[in-house]
Order: C-alpha cells, then sequence, then structure tokens
C-alpha cells in the first residue's frame, strides 16, 4: 500500500524516468520519511510552505505540492539531492530558505534530507492530515471550461430580445413605450452623438434607423466607444510623452471600418495583423495602430531593455484580451491567474505571438505602395517624409526593429517565459500557443498560417487572429460575446454583462446569458456585420420603453438586470460638446486627418489629438479616461467643474451665442424660446417652462443668456 501512494502520487514524467533500483530506495525512503524527515519538515519547513502560509509559492504540505516546485522553479529532483535547490538552500549556499535570525540546521539533518531525496522523496502521507495537493494551475480541465464565458454558444430558440427578456423578467413587464419624440432623440443621441434637427416625429422609426445608421456621424460616434477600449492615444506617455504625429491613421480607420460595416472578425484580424493580411492596403497597416496605441517609455538605460520590451508586449497582449475577449490575462505574467484557468505558461505561449512586433512609420505613396520609414519613437529625429507621400504609424515585423535602446542594446527574437515575471529568471523559450481554456486539445496547427516566400513576418499575428474568430474550435464565441455585450452597453448604458472587459471569476456574471448567446449567434450568422445587430436592439420593445419609474419593479430588480424600464444615463463630454456645436450651428463637419488640442475647434470631439501629459481639461472633466489600459466603460461622475465648465468656459458662451443667433429671426421671444427648446430638446416647452423663459429674458437676462441655461440643463446631458 506504501508503494501504491507513491504510484498515485508520482508525476508522469518521474514515472517515466525511475531508476533501475527506485523500489528498493523507495521503501528506505518512505523508513526514513516516518522515522525522522516528516518530523524535521513539519518542525522547520511546514509553517511557513504549507502551514501557516506559503511562501515563495512552494507548498509541501503533500507530495505533489512538493515536487511542483514554486516561484524559483522545481526544488526538489527525486533521487538526485545534489540536483535539488532545496539542499543548495537549507545549506545556505543560496539565499537561506529561512530568515537570517534562523540557525543554519545541524549537518547530520541535513544529510538525512539528503538521504531521503536520493531515495525519491516519498511521504506516506500529507504532512497536514486531510491536505489534499493543491490544483495544478497550469493544466486547464474540462472542469474549468464549464464557466459561462468559455463554453459554446448555447442554441437559444427564441424570436425577439423581448421574448428572451420577458422570459426572464420573474412576472413583470416592459415600462409604457416612450414618447415618440423623446424616441427620436433618444435614438440620434444613442447612434449618432448628436441631436436630431427638425425632424417629423411621424417618420418611419425602421427607415430613421437605417438612416442614422448610414450617417457619417455614426461611425464618428461608435468610433469613440472602440477608442476607448484600444486605449487610444497620440502620444508616447510617461515623462517625455513624445508625439506620435502619424497615430491618427488608426482613429480614422476605426471610423471607416464602422461607416462601411467592416464585418466585426475582419476588423478583429486587421487590427492584429492587416500587414499580414494585405501588406499593400493602406487601410489594412492603419488598422495595426490598435497594437502599438499603448504606453512606451521613450528613454530608457540599457538595464531597462529587455524589461521594456516585456512590458511593450505585455500591452498589446494585456489589450489585445481586455479588449476582444474580456479576459484580465495580463495577471498571469507572474503567476496563474487566481481566479480563471488563465496558467503563466498559456500567457508566455500567447506573448511570443508578438516577438516581433514592432512599432513603425510608413509612407504610403499616392500610387499606393508601401516603403518602410523612419523607426524611432522620437519624433523629433523623424527623417523627412516621402514628398507626396502619406505616412502612418503602425505595427508590423520585417522592417528594422523598433530603436528601443539607448545604449547599443540588441533587439531580442525571442521571447521567454519568466518566473514571476523577472527577465533575469528565464525557464525557457516560449512558443506560441493559444489559451487552452478556449482551444481543443492539440488543435494548435488548425490555426497556424505559413507566410510565403519572402514575407517579412512570421505568421504569428495572423495565426492569433484565425484563432481569436474561430467560433468552433478557437475564441471565436467569446468574441462575439463581448462585442454584442459592448453593444448592448453603449444602447442601454450598461451591458448583459456589466464588467465587459472582464468576463472571468473576478467580473460581475451576465444577467441575461441566454440573451448574450442568442445575440452572439445573430452576429456571426450576420457574417459579422454589427449594423443589422444595432437594428436588432433599436427595434426591440425594450429599448423603446420609457424611463417610466415603478416602485415594486425597483424593489424586485434594484439594478434593472432585468431590463423593464430604460434608465436615462448621461452623455459622454464629448457627445455633449458635440451636441453643443450642433444645436449652435457652429459644428464643423470635416472627417479625419490630423488633430487639434485647441478647445476653439468646431470638429467633432473625435478629433481632439489626445496626448497623454496633456489632456482636453473639458473631457476629462466629464470622465474622459486617461488612456493608459483598455478602458470598457467610462465612470459617471458629478462634480463642480462639469458646471462650471458649462457656466464659464468661452467655448460654451460661443455656443449659446450661435444658438441664440440661429433662433433670434424667428419671431418674438415666445417662438424664440419654443425653437430653443425644439433644438436642444426635440420637443415643445410646457407652458411653465414657457412662462419661466420669458419672465428670464423680461428681467433683463440676454438670449444668449438664456440659450446657455437651456444647454446646462440635466435634459440636455442625459438619453431619457
Amino acid at each position: 500500500m506504501r508503494f501504491l501512494f507513491f504510484i498515485l502520487t508520482a508525476s508522469t514524467t518521474l514515472a517515466t524516468n525511475l531508476p533501475p533500483d527506485h523500489a528498493k530506495r523507495m521503501e528506505s525512503g518512505l523508513k526514513l520519511f516516518d522515522s525522522e524527515v516528516a518530523a524535521i519538515l513539519k518542525q522547520n519547513c511546514l509553517k511557513c510552505h504549507g502551514g501557516e502560509k506559503v511562501k515563495s509559492d512552494f507548498d509541501m504540505a503533500t507530495r505533489e505540492d512538493l515536487l511542483r516546485g514554486g516561484s524559483h522553479g522545481s526544488v526538489v529532483v527525486p533521487f538526485d539531492a545534489k540536483g535539488s535547490l532545496l539542499m543548495a538552500l537549507i545549506r545556505h549556499e543560496k539565499e537561506p530558505m529561512m530568515p537570517d535570525s534562523s540557525p543554519k540546521l545541524p549537518e547530520a539533518v541535513i544529510s538525512k534530507i539528503a538521504a531521503w531525496i536520493d531515495d525519491g522523496a516519498p511521504y506516506s502521507a500529507p504532512l497536514i492530515a486531510g491536505k489534499k495537493p493543491k490544483k495544478d494551475a497550469s493544466v486547464v480541465t474540462d472542469e474549468d471550461r464549464q464557466w459561462w464565458a468559455f463554453q459554446p454558444l448555447k442554441k437559444v430558440q427564441a424570436k425577439s430580445i423581448d421574448e428572451l427578456l420577458l422570459k426572464n423578467a420573474k412576472g413583470m413587464s416592459f415600462a409604457p413605450p416612450a414618447e415618440r419624440a423623446v424616441l427620436v432623440r433618444r435614438l440620434y443621441l444613442d447612434l449618432t452623438g448628436l441631436p436630431p434637427s427638425e425632424v417629423s416625429d411621424t417618420a418611419d422609426l425602421s427607415d430613421l434607423i437605417d438612416g442614422l445608421l448610414s450617417s457619417p456621424a455614426y461611425g464618428e460616434r461608435w468610433a469613440r466607444h472602440w477608442l476607448d477600449v484600444a486605449r487610444y492615444a497620440e502620444s508616447t506617455g510617461f515623462e517625455q510623452d513624445y508625439d506620435r504625429p502619424f497615430a491618427f491613421h488608426y482613429r480614422d480607420f476605426v471610423i471607416k471600418a464602422l461607416n462601411s460595416d467592416m464585418p466585426y472578425d475582419q476588423f478583429v484580424k486587421w487590427q492584429l495583423a492587416g500587414d499580414e493580411y494585405e501588406p499593400q492596403n493602406a487601410l489594412a497597416l492603419a488598422a495595426t495602430g490598435f497594437l502599438g496605441a499603448g504606453v512606451f517609455p521613450s528613454q530608457i538605460t540599457a538595464n531597462e531593455v529587455e524589461s521594456s520590451r516585456y512590458d511593450a508586449m505585455d500591452d498589446m497582449l494585456g489589450t489585445t484580451a481586455s479588449a476582444m475577449l474580456g479576459l484580465t490575462l495580463s495577471c498571469a505574467r507572474c503567476h496563474d491567474h487566481k481566479f480563471d484557468p488563465l496558467p503563466t505558461r498559456d500567457y508566455y505561449a500567447m506573448l511570443s505571438t508578438f516577438t516581433t512586433t514592432t512599432r513603425m512609420n510608413v509612407d504610403v505613396h499616392p500610387d499606393g505602395k508601401v516603403t518602410s520609414a523612419v523607426t524611432t519613437m522620437n519624433a523629433k529625429k523623424n527623417t523627412p517624409e516621402v514628398k507626396g507621400a502619406t505616412r502612418m504609424m503602425i505595427c508590423a515585423e520585417g522592417y528594422d526593429p523598433i530603436v528601443m535602446h539607448t545604449q547599443g542594446g540588441p533587439f531580442f527574437d525571442k521571447t521567454y517565459v519568466l518566473k514571476r515575471g523577472n527577465p533575469l529568471m528565464k525557464d525557457g523559450e516560449a512558443t506560441q500557443g493559444f489559451l487552452q481554456v478556449l482551444s481543443k486539445p492539440g488543435d494548435a496547427k488548425r490555426w497556424q498560417w505559413q507566410p510565403p516566400a519572402g514575407a517579412k513576418s512570421t505568421g504569428k499575428r495572423r495565426s492569433l487572429s484565425n484563432w481569436i474568430t474561430d467560433v468552433e474550435g478557437g475564441a471565436g464565441a467569446l468574441l462575439a460575446r463581448v462585442i454584442v455585450n459592448r453593444m448592448w452597453l453603449h444602447h442601454f448604458g450598461t451591458g448583459l454583462a456589466p464588467t465587459p472587459n472582464d468576463f472571468g471569476k473576478t467580473g460581475t456574471p451576465c444577467t441575461q446569458p441566454e440573451l448574450l448567446d442568442w445575440l452572439a449567434a445573430k452576429l456571426i450568422e450576420n457574417g459579422w456585420k454589427l449594423k443589422p445587430m444595432h437594428k436588432l436592439i433599436l427595434s426591440s420593445r425594450a429599448w423603446q420603453q420609457s424611463s417610466a419609474r415603478d416602485a415594486k419593479k425597483e424593489a424586485a430588480d434594484p439594478a434593472n438586470g432585468l431590463f423593464m424600464r430604460f434608465v436615462p444615463y448621461r452623455l459622454e463630454g464629448e457627445a455633449i460638446r458635440d451636441s453643443m456645436l450642433a444645436v449652435s450651428g457652429v459644428l464643423d463637419p470635416t472627417m479625419h486627418g490630423p488633430g487639434t488640442r485647441d478647445e476653439n475647434s468646431k470638429r467633432r470631439s473625435i478629433y481632439f489629438n489626445i496626448k497623454r501629459s496633456q489632456l482636453i481639461g473639458s473631457m476629462v472633466a466629464f470622465d474622459q479616461p486617461e488612456p493608459l489600459v483598455s478602458q470598457g466603460a467610462r465612470p459617471t461622475t458629478t462634480v463642480a467643474p462639469q458646471a462650471l465648465i458649462l457656466m464659464n468656459s468661452p467655448q460654451a458662451r460661443q455656443w449659446a451665442e450661435g444658438l441664440a443667433k440661429r433662433v433670434s429671426s424667428v419671431g418674438d421671444a415666445a417662438k424664440q424660446i419654443a425653437m430653443t427648446y425644439r433644438l436642444c430638446f426635440h420637443r415643445e416647452p410646457k407652458s411653465h417652462e414657457l412662462a419661466t423663459g420669458l419672465d428670464f429674458l423680461k428681467s433683463g437676462a440676454s438670449l444668449a443668456d438664456y440659450c446657455q441655461v437651456v444647454m446646462s440643463l440635466n435634459e440636455f446631458v442625459y438619453v431619457n
């Protein structure tokens, strides 16, 4: 029985490398364990390694945990005391296992431990009675795959969004339909971020949705949502924060892709590997700006070169995982993920995708030819542009490597598994692989893409894009869930899964998993087209209901996770500013191209240049996040600077004067007030509102004063 215990607890690797006399030595080792070694380990080691705590992630309470080792790798090699790190530690030949104040074990005791290891380091029982081995987090099991986000899409039989919501409504019903005028304004703000102009409330709603989805303003509105997720900015960050003057092409790619209704799977593929799909397509190249949009230090010492490189790759991988899969994969950089089945080995297998991926500028000639340009991070050292060419910042491979050092350090063409994320503690080269929890065993080759002869790239990023969009065997089901959840979030103010960047166990679970799977399946059925999904959601009774409150509903469902009413939500700072520009009649509709940091600009707010150290103050006041990491949802705060901007900023005053000029020609004060309400709220003023406005103007206030007050009201900055 004692020998059987060893067989049951031995690792597969050990079982295939047993010495010829292992059975005899194991019997001797078991006797030594029972007579002396178990007591030695309990007295001197167990308190810090499996008892009260587990230092350095090394647990010796069970034999399986002992052989697994800790954060410094393998600690005990059965049948080889000399090759076991444990012996060097307890002899104080390396960093002492015990505190410096603890005396070194007597040599006789150390010899007993060495003899026990040479005899296979067997256990007759755990050092703590009843203790079971810790699960090996590096191995993902079918049980791990049972988490709702990791399962294949369920085949949900339903005809509509409303049917699935009412199925789980606990006997509740939708709120009454919203008034037509409210619905039209909601629709415009939702799809374009701009208030409606003089639109007839009798217009067919379906036609209105189609018209807004075909409007260029749709791409500008929804691109801003994605740019938050992509942590988009146009500077490097850190102390120097050098400008990236050609990064705006990525922003323009997102706008163009959304307006053309590019299939979402292609949208993803191009952002990961546009240069490997269509190396001479400027739009495909611009898409790869997704990978290079993160922060990166431009002045580092020789000692920081390697760690900075791993930081850069982590930024690419972590953003890809958060934005596209809703996973906190970067947590596995230093240790197996504490909550989700994301092992460190999987992290580095994925990280190796970006081993030779670099930021660079390329010149796109008028004839479409693409040539390599400058590759330095420091914009001040850029060489002159090729005459007539458009320069853009992309992420690609095979050109000259980006300058990532200051003292001649090398470019790293290999990625290693790092213990505790430390470049000084390498644990073998990492080769490309994909997340076990979202893959079928042995399927890695099905996604591998081999570039043609003479190609400058490795094909790894295209291989990643194949896996991430594969619905049947890869991550495609989760990819679809995450994007339809983001769409729902921006239509309703909250997602079906309330934490859009975290579909793991630390996130808030999905409130309507059947509906989420149904929507994800619809997206895939529609060829990954987003515009039909928008129309499907906007045509639902759920989206068109009013915000009427019901005490019983709120008591039963305080967070409105059942979506039995439409909860008003505040517009983002960009949409508030754009709406003010629109109603004042001064909005400049010019699209694309370089941005500006001039708050007097009349262009839409998406064209503000985003410099990490000099964010636009009015946007920050209204909760624009810092673009350091992927932002799935913005917070909504109510703070004094917001009111002060609307009341006192010179821009707000200019827009108020523009609105006043626009309404001044319609007749008397009553007609001016009515037109102001139609432009700002898409409705006529109520009798008391009209009376209040007339009294305000009679008090000596100017029409511009009145317009500024109206644009500062909650109704103007909220979607009702």
